[in-house]
């Protein structure tokens, strides 16, 4: 019974970040302050739920001396908490960047920033879904678009470089472009992290630093 009532709350909070992270992006490239304000208002409520969700693994593991697979999903629960919250902190980082932006409504973005929206999106809610549906192969289809990410935010971080040479009075813009890089580049790594978990849980495999195959058993 407890452990139902902490997968329910852990996907809970995992919905309330994947909502926060969505309008982040929406804030960011409609460069939409009122919304940006409402994700950072919002991250409040997910640092209370990510407390309690930390509170109730304790509660278990100190009452219920869980064994097996319980332990292996509690376990799961504690780092996958922490991920979700360190997202919702970047969704909210994402947000105050907005704020900034929206002062240089007009001026072009020098890489393609959406496509690292959607990236950094879509492993979010690919690592959810595994999560909520116990599967290791999607977890490992995420796993597998974190070399992708980081390489992309190389990549803006070399354009902006050369833009902050070309156009110094706009450093400030750039700078903050930039910082919606990095955080697009965490969040991914923490999807990856969650990712990796779901596997943890469901196989009792740990996978950090081996390279995967989606296909692999």
């Amino acid at each position: 019974m407890e452990i139902e009532k902490l997968k329910k709350k852990i996907l809970h909070l995992s919905a309330m970040v994947e909502e926060s992270l969505l309008m982040a992006v929406r804030s960011a490239t409609e460069r939409n302050s009122g919304m940006a304000r409402d994700v950072i208002d919002a991250d409040e409520e997910i640092d209370r739920m990510e407390v309690e969700v930390e509170e109730d693994c304790l509660k278990i593991l100190a009452l219920y001396q869980p064994v097996a697979i319980d332990l292996r999903f509690i376990i799961a629960v504690l780092k996958i908490n922490n991920d979700l919250e360190r997202i919702g902190d970047e969704a909210t980082n994402i947000a105050k960047r907005t704020t900034a932006l929206a002062r240089w409504d007009n001026r072009d973005i020098p890489f393609d920033l959406a496509a690292m929206l959607r990236q950094a999106v879509t492993m979010v809610k690919r690592s959810a879904d595994a999560l909520i549906m116990m599967d290791p192969v999607i977890a490992r289809e995420v796993l597998l678009s974190d070399d992708e990410m980081d390489a992309r935010h190389r990549q803006t971080y070399d354009t902006i470089q050369n833009q902050i040479a070309e156009q110094p009075e706009m450093t400030r813009y750039f700078i903050s472009l930039l910082s919606i890089s990095k955080s697009l580049e965490r969040i991914a790594d923490h999807a990856t992290n969650i990712a990796e978990d779901v596997i943890y849980m469901v196989d009792g495999e740990i996978v950090r630093h081996k390279d995967l195959d989606v296909s692999e058993e």
